[in-house]
This record gives structure tokens, sequence and C-alpha cells, in this order.
């Protein structure tokens, strides 16, 4: 895969289309199958021996053991607005920085490892749809960069990185997920789940891949991640 630099814009025609059409036909098959999903996990759960064992409980040890914080919130949209917002530019409420969940753009952007920032308005709709997204500050070396380029590469499907303004030499791992059965009823929107590092070595790595198989292809539409892959977006 050749490296990607150019940030991706918007549906060239300008509609508000949610999913596209390939996003948009997965969408009826898969939303139909959240109390299904959850009533596995749950059972998948017990017979492995509880809660106590699973990725989703260990993502935050691990994390701490790594000197990373973490932390999941209860996903916030503003009561009365929906979760598209058409500008690319307009201040949105996010309750985590980088943003883990909440209103974007109606547009996702392709998915990839990028060289240059993309706009986060963007990438939250690719958490929307299952990606685990990878940022990193300015100051954040290069040879740090390539080792999260492989990291990236390991499992790129339904996985993002991008440069994140502002952030100096940090680096973080975010994610959104959710019951799609019950997206947007009653205003649930999920939770987001944020992880910030001050570092990258073999503890990160080893917490960055459990927050990956906890929580990549979980997002609240409940998109499949074949409809993740590396250079897709919105057409």
């Amino acid at each position: 895969m050749s490296q990607l630099t150019e940030e991706p814009r918007p549906h060239p025609d300008g509609r508000d289309d949610d999913l596209g059409r390939k996003h948009r036909n997965a969408l009826y098959g898969f939303a139909g199958l959240g109390a299904v999903a959850l009533v596995v996990l749950v059972i998948s759960s017990v017979l492995s021996g509880g809660v106590k064992n699973t990725p989703v409980a260990k993502v935050g040890p691990l994390m701490k053991a790594a000197g990373c914080s973490f932390r999941s919130v209860k996903a916030y949209v503003p009561k009365g607005q929906g979760t598209h917002v058409a500008s690319l530019t307009k201040k949105l409420p996010w309750n985590t920085s980088p943003p883990s969940n909440g209103q974007h753009n109606p547009a996702w952007a392709v998915w990839g490892f990028y060289t240059r920032p993309v706009n986060p308005r963007l990438v939250v709709h690719n958490e929307e749809h299952g990606g685990v997204i990878l940022w990193w500050g300015t100051q954040v070396p290069k040879a740090t960069i390539a080792e999260l380029r492989a990291f990236y590469n390991e499992k790129p499907d339904g996985s993002f990185g991008t440069p994140y303004a502002n952030f100096g030499s940090k680096i973080a791992i975010t994610a959104w997920t959710g019951d799609a059965g019950l997206y947007q009823r009653d205003g649930y929107y999920g939770e987001g789940h944020v992880a910030i590092c001050a570092h990258y070595d073999a503890a990160t790595k080893a917490a960055f891949e459990m927050f990956r198989d906890a929580y990549r292809g979980h997002g609240p539409q409940g998109i499949s991640l074949a409809l993740d892959n590396p250079g897709m977006g919105p057409r």
C-alpha cells in the first residue's frame, strides 16, 4: 500500500449520505443483529470465566502498567441535534481529546495511515463505523511513527492513523463502541474509549493490541470490518 498523504474530502456531490451505498446495505443487515450479538457476548464471557477475563476488562490495567491514561465515557450528542454536522471547521462538543465519539461530518475519511493530519470531524465518523484510531503529535519521533505504522499494518481493516494538532509528543488510541440495535434510540449513542501515552514501547504496544482486540469492529452502527478496508471511502 502506498503511503497516504492527502487529506480526504467529503462526498463530491455534497449529499448527506451516512453510509454510502455499500455501507447502507450492510447496516440494514447488521443492525438487527445487535441484540443477538449482545447475548452471545454475555454467554461467551460466562463460559470463559466471566467479564474479568475479557479483552475489555484487560485494557485499563494494561494501559496503566504501560504508563498510559485510559478512560471510557458515555458518547455524547447534544439533545435535539443529530450526529451529522456538515461543517469541516465548526467546533463540536466532543467530550474527549482526541475525540472518541460524538458529532461528525456526514462523510468519513478514506481508510488508511496518514502522514499529514486528517480533519478529526471526518475521523470521528470512522470511529462510528468501528474504527480504532491512532493519533500522535508533531513532536513524536519519526522512528516512533514508523512503529505505529507497523502496528497499523498488522490489522489495517478498521484501523486508522493520523497526526493530531496541538498534541505535542503524546500518542493516543481511540474507539467508539455501542449496541447497533439500540443506537440513537432514547438518547443512546454507546461509549467512547481513549488512552493517551507519553511514549511507545513494548508495554505500550501490548496495551494497544488489547485495546484493538477489545474495540475494533464494534462501532455503534454495527458495520462489518470488511467494509472498512484501506482505501475505502464514501463513494
